[in-house]
């Protein structure tokens, strides 16, 4: 595995292309995205305002969902689930209270071990967003899943699971 480029979040018309699935979801028709897309709704570490961001699920199972920063510990919703981590998820028409946990490295490493042959066209897609260079093979998707942030997120008590 080669990183050809440290990650950036997109700006421009980048940026609003990334973030038009918010407005599917805002609009009530986040039933018409796939769902391994989930909007995620935070609170900003800084002005305490409701944020949200669209994001990936690699992960789906009993004890919730698990999602990937792809943009680094940097990145503005993993800063913001690490200082409150209790948020909200909507995957479809289902709005789901979640704690965020954030997983241990070598979790991340076999969840993205286990992802990237089950789904390799997208896990592909997914590695070469976050600017990694891969082969494909299980070695490569492990080595990115020990560089890149893992978040579970966790229904609260009360919450659809």
């Amino acid at each position: 595995m080669e990183i050809v480029k440290t990650p950036a979040p997109p700006s421009g018309v980048r940026r609003l292309l990334w973030r038009l699935p918010i407005h599917f979801y805002r609009r009530g028709l986040g039933v018409l995205m796939p769902p391994r897309i989930m909007l995620l709704t935070h609170i900003g570490r800084k002005s305490g305002r409701p944020r949200q961001a669209v994001i990936e699920v690699i992960e789906r199972g009993p004890d919730g969902y698990v999602a990937a920063s792809g943009f680094g510990v940097r990145a503005d919703w993993y800063q913001n689930v690490l200082k409150t981590p209790d948020v909200t998820i909507q995957v479809g028409r289902r709005v789901i209270p979640v704690t965020a946990e954030v997983l241990a490295k070598e979790d991340g490493a076999e969840l993205m071990a286990l992802y990237g042959p089950r789904n390799p066209r997208t896990a592909k897609r997914l590695c070469s967003i976050m600017g990694f260079a891969i082969d494909g093979s299980v070695e490569d998707f492990r080595a990115v899943g020990e560089r890149v942030p893992f978040v579970r997120f966790v229904p609260r008590a009360g919450g659809a699971g």
